[in-house]
Parts: structure tokens; C-alpha cells; sequence
């Protein structure tokens, strides 16, 4: 129970920060001179530099051990941090977005989540799996509203103090640091019984990409991942909070108070999906739900007010994400054991390579003067297309729970 507590701690701790930090992350780097471009560039590093740690780390977490490559994660968080606070040189930020452990959307980067998800399915019975991932992405969803609620009102108290330009944002970034220290403790109170047990450590013939049996289907979901998440780096939250900047003139405190509600809906939405899952299955429940919410996405820069674009907003954030849960307990459920760790770095890996150009193309199409709506319209129909052909590659292929009931 001690471990369970710890890495849900450690979810929330990490989920607030990256909240806390990418309502403010554009603002920050456009006043500190960067341009558009340069913006768009320094967000597609940042994700490119995570994919490789994510992949370095969780490749040899069951060899090396689970807590150790966490603990190597949030050194990396503090160190770019306290980067990014300390210097407005360009090449000294992207080199820190480059190596450090930076999340532009206000969701999971870097080795975490992979690693914590192998040892949670190892400390639960299969039929639980669900539920809690349910409750982990539920707390995610919270910390990340907070953080973004936290970060904006902090703006605000900052400006109403006569700050003016990156000072207004700075204590944010700061403070980023710190977590990251408070993440370290919470990881070295964690006991031996998160690691993968020696008579189930990777056989030999696993190699170097710790995959072996799994190889192929792993392949297959990574490439659709990478799908999903190319789409969705269009609409990454740093990358909304800048288009509803611009498009509606909203202060930083409106928009946490806008990412606070939309990330809690997306949580408690997450409950929803553990009902629906029972009853249709893990990859019904990842399509029928996610299919609505990019249409509502492409519907967002058609509304002619901020109200009604952020109540649109709300809609699909209630649907978006209850797909997240299922699809962390579908790829537990139908890789081995000794695996785990690996699959889910490998996935995570393909989401974040996915990811890393679409927010620089997104910048840049929103720089266009006609180009404000595109990275929602192409985020939708990406997203769509990636919907029908999952449900086409694995409608058929079960987890063992659903075989047997």
C-alpha cells in the first residue's frame, strides 16, 4: 500500500508541475524575444529530447532498476527548470529542452509513466488494472488542472505587483525546479517491490530494445500511437492556451481557470471509461469515445466567442481523454510480464517522436494570416483517421480478461 500511495504521490506532484508550467511555457519564451519560429522549434526539441530519454531509461529499467531510472528522470526535470529560469540564451534553452525533462502539453513526458505503469500492474490483480489506471489518470487530470490554475493566478498576483514581461512567468518556471526535487523524494521512498522480480527479469534474447514475444504487436501500436499523437502535438496545451491568447485576447488567470476545468472534466471522465470498458471492451471504449471528441475539436475555431469556443472545449475534453486509461491497461494486459517496461517506453517513445513536429507546424500555421484555425482542423482529422484504423488492426485481439468473461 506504502508503494501505491508513493507513486500516486509522485503522479500528482509531476502532473502539477507540468500543469503549473505549460499555461505560461510560450508566454515566457515569447518575452523573453523568441520568435514564432524559433518557439515552434524550441517545443519540438523538448519532445524529441524526451522520446530519447523515455526510450534510454525504460530499456533498461527492468535491468538496471525501476527506481534508479526515475530518479535519473527528475534530476533532469530540476536541471531544466532551473535552466529555463536562469537564462534567456537561446542555445543554452534548447540545449535544456533538448536533455532536460520539459512537458510543452501538461502531460506525461520523459521515462515516468512507463515505469510506474509496470509496477502498478505488478502490484494489482489483473481485474483492478483498469479501475486504477482510472484513478491515476484521474489524479493526473487533477494536478495537471491545478497546476494550470496555480500557474495563472500566480501571473496574475505577479502583474497586479507591477511585474511586466518574463518576470511575470518566471517564479513559475522556478518553481518548476523545485518539484522536480519534491518528485526525487517521493521516488526514493518506494521499496524493492515496484522492481520486476529476478525470476522474471528479460530473457537474453530480448536485446537491447527489451522486447522479445511482444516485438511485433508493439511495433504495430507504436506506429498507430505515433498517429494519434503527431495530431494531437497540433493541439498541445501550451499551443491552445497561445491560440486562445490570440484569438480571444484571454488573460494568463482565465486561462488557468479554462485548463483547470477542462483537465478536471478529462479526469473524472476517466471513471466513465473503467463502466464503459466492462461492458464493450477496452478498444470499443478507446474508439466510440475518442471519434466524437475530434469532431467537437474541429468545431472549436468555428465558434465566434470565447465562451462558446471554451464551452465546445469542455465537451471534447470530457471525451478525449477516456481513452487513456483503457489504452495504458490494453498494452499491459496483452504484452508479458517481463516486458512491461519496455512495451510502454517503446509506445511512449512513438507518441513523443509523434508528437515533437506538430507543435513547430502548428506555430507556424497559426503565424499565417489565414493560418489560426488550421492546427485544430488537422489535429481532428489526423486523430480520426488514426480512430478507424486501431479499431480495424485490433478490434479482434483481446486481453485476457476479456477472453475468458
Amino acid at each position: 500500500m506504502r508503494d501505491l500511495t508513493l507513486l500516486f504521490v509522485s503522479r500528482g506532484v509531476r502532473l502539477f508541475a507540468y500543469g503549473f508550467l505549460s499555461v505560461v511555457l510560450v508566454l515566457y519564451l515569447k518575452e523573453l524575444g523568441l520568435s514564432d519560429g524559433r518557439v515552434g522549434l524550441l517545443l519540438t526539441l523538448t519532445l524529441l529530447g524526451d522520446t530519447a530519454l523515455t526510450i534510454w531509461l525504460t530499456t533498461l529499467a527492468d535491468r538496471c532498476g525501476r527506481r534508479r531510472m526515475l530518479l535519473v528522470g527528475a534530476g533532469l526535470m530540476v536541471l531544466a527548470g532551473l535552466v529555463f529560469a536562469a537564462t534567456r540564451n537561446p542555445l543554452w534553452l534548447l540545449a535544456a529542452a533538448t536533455i532536460g525533462v520539459i512537458s510543452p502539453s501538461g502531460s506525461e513526458v520523459g521515462p515516468f509513466l512507463a515505469i510506474e505503469q509496470a509496477a502498478l500492474t505488478q502490484l494489482l490483480k489483473p481485474e483492478r488494472r483498469t479501475l486504477l489506471f482510472a484513478w491515476y489518470n484521474l489524479l493526473g487530470s487533477f494536478t495537471t488542472a491545478c497546476g494550470a490554475l496555480v500557474a495563472g493566478e500566480a501571473c496574475a498576483a505577479m502583474q497586479a505587483g507591477g511585474a511586466a514581461g518574463a518576470a511575470i512567468y518566471r517564479p513559475v518556471v522556478q518553481s518548476y525546479g523545485l518539484l522536480g526535487l519534491v518528485l526525487g523524494a517521493c521516488v526514493l521512498g518506494l521499496s524493492a517491490a515496484v522492481e520486476l522480480p529476478a525470476h522474471e527479469k528479460p530473457h537474453a534474447s530480448t536485446g537491447r530494445s527489451g522486447l522479445g514475444q511482444s516485438r511485433k504487436l508493439v511495433a504495430k501500436l507504436s506506429v498507430l500511437f505515433a498517429m494519434d499523437a503527431f495530431g494531437g502535438g497540433f493541439v498541445v496545451q501550451a499551443v491552445l492556451a497561445y491560440w486562445f491568447t490570440i484569438r480571444f485576447g484571454v488573460e494568463p488567470a482565465t486561462l488557468g481557470k479554462l485548463f483547470f476545468a477542462a483537465n478536471l472534466l478529462a479526469g473524472v471522465s476517466s471513471l466513465l471509461a473503467v463502466w464503459l470498458a466492462r461492458r464493450i471492451g477496452l478498444i470499443n471504449t478507446m474508439v466510440f469515445t475518442h471519434l466524437p471528441s475530434n469532431v467537437l475539436l474541429m468545431l472549436v475555431p468555428l465558434m465566434p466567442t470565447f465562451p462558446l469556443a471554451a464551452g465546445l472545449l469542455f465537451i471534447r475534453y470530457s471525451l478525449s481523454q477516456m481513452d487513456v486509461p483503457t489504452r495504458q491497461s490494453y498494452l499491459m494486459a496483452v504484452v508479458s510480464p517481463a516486458e512491461r517496461s519496455a512495451a510502454a517506453g517503446w509506445t511512449m517513445m512513438a507518441r513523443s517522436l509523434g508528437a515533437a513536429c506538430s507543435p513547430a507546424l502548428a506555430m507556424q500555421l497559426i503565424a499565417l494570416p489565414h493560418g489560426i484555425a488550421w492546427p485544430l482542423y488537422l489535429s481532428g482529422v489526423i486523430k480520426i483517421a488514426y480512430d478507424l484504423l486501431l479499431y480495424r488492426e485490433f478490434v479482434h485481439v483481446k486481453p485476457p480478461e476479456e477472453r475468458n468473461a
